[in-house]
């Protein structure tokens, strides 16, 4: 959503430079039917960093027009434009049913949580195909590679390894802060108060709920008051970057690039890992642990109860809400800060509000269809 709110100011100070947009947040049909219409000039779609460098490439031997009709044909459906519209090709609003009849699970405590957390646990928890494929330009499935022994595969382990003994020897700290909040869900709304019963409002979010399909928003997944009192959401940040930039910069300054590259990659992959390890734990104290033998693949398809979830993505796109989230958890204390852009600094760190509703899934507002 900030990317369309950028593409619209670039337009609004004529700047009509071919604009390239990526990340884990966005997909190609996004870009050509909120990003490019916002910015009326050439918008494309990168997976990662090394597609955009061969984007680039193409765009100056090629120009643009040849390749954002590529891109259009391959993500946009035609009948994206009447879905956008609100025209009759959108599906009517079928709002799917939430069980809310559920037992309020009991939370050990309120307080915040600091840690520090071990280097090789956060790094057991890493996504490969999201390390190598995503950020070290690795193009097969890792697994495929792994079990086929590429050599081109096993270099880049060993390049990575080697920066991960130099995070071991100090280079990087993983650090985590969590907290859970008594919460009540109003509308669309939910409201975050200092106590289970009665007490005050501490903040409230408000998120979208979608217009076709399932009719979902996130205050759905929040069960009503109980006997026991109210029911609870967890906050969490972790961050796996503080010195890394500069460590990198180093490197990159002495000409190691694909040294300061896999530094940068292997900190916010980190940071992700150390977010599986925290809403693991924050699962198994909240009194459903993960069954015996759920292993990496399992967690990263997200085969446990409940969701986490960040903002800037498709469930809740608001980054505004970054702020309150930092007011209630304040992750200035494990040198977590936030830009004017509500964007995280360092880079590599991880925000979410975490559910336990069995039902909890990844959704899309804009669209019908799941994202994850």
């Amino acid at each position: 959503q900030q990317m369309v709110a950028t593409a619209n100011d670039l337009r609004e100070n004529s700047v009509v430079l071919p604009l390239l947009v990526g990340g884990a947040a966005l997909s190609g049909r996004f870009t050509h039917t909120r990003i490019g219409p916002a910015y009326e000039a050439p918008t494309l779609y990168a997976r990662d960093a090394m597609e955009g460098l061969a984007l680039l490439e193409r765009l100056r031997k090629e120009g643009h027009e040849a390749i954002v009709a590529e891109q259009r044909e391959a993500h946009v459906r035609p009948d994206d434009a009447q879905r956008r519209a609100g025209k009759s090709a959108a599906a009517p609003l079928v709002p799917e049913s939430i069980d809310h009849d559920l037992p309020v699970p009991v939370v050990v405590d309120r307080e915040p949580h600091e840690t520090e957390i071990d280097h090789d646990e956060a790094f057991a928890l890493i996504n490969p195909q999201m390390l190598f494929g995503k950020h070290m330009g690795y193009r097969q499935r890792f697994e495929k590679g792994l079990r086929e022994k590429d050599p081109t595969l096993l270099k880049l382990i060993e390049q990575i390894d080697r920066v991960k003994k130099e995070c071991l020897d100090g280079a990087m700290q993983v650090r985590a802060l969590w907290r859970w909040f008594p919460v009540e869900a109003q509308g669309n709304e939910i409201v975050f108060f200092d106590a289970p019963n009665g007490g005050s409002e501490l903040a409230r979010f408000k998120f979208p709920r979608q217009t076709s399909g399932r009719g979902l928003c996130l205050s759905d997944y929040v069960l009503p008051p109980a006997a026991t009192g109210r029911d609870h959401i967890g906050l969490f940040v972790t961050t796996a970057g503080d010195g890394i930039l500069e460590v990198s910069a180093e490197a990159r300054e002495a000409g190691e690039y694909v040294r300061s590259h896999a530094l940068q990659a292997l900190a916010v992959e980190t940071a992700e890992g150390a977010a599986e390890w925290i809403h693991r734990q924050m699962r198994a104290e909240w009194g459903f642990a993960d069954p015996p033998g759920l292993d990496l693949r399992a967690l990263v398809r997200a085969e446990y109860r409940g969701k986490r979830y960040s903002f800037g993505y498709p469930a809740c796109p608001d980054l505004d809400s970054q702020r309150v989230l930092f007011d209630l958890l304040g992750p200035q204390r494990i040198g977590v800060q936030l830009t004017e852009g509500m964007m995280m600094e360092p880079e590599a760190s991880v925000s979410a509000l975490v559910f336990h509703h069995p039902q909890a899934r990844y959704f899309s507002v804009d669209e019908s269809d799941e994202s994850g």
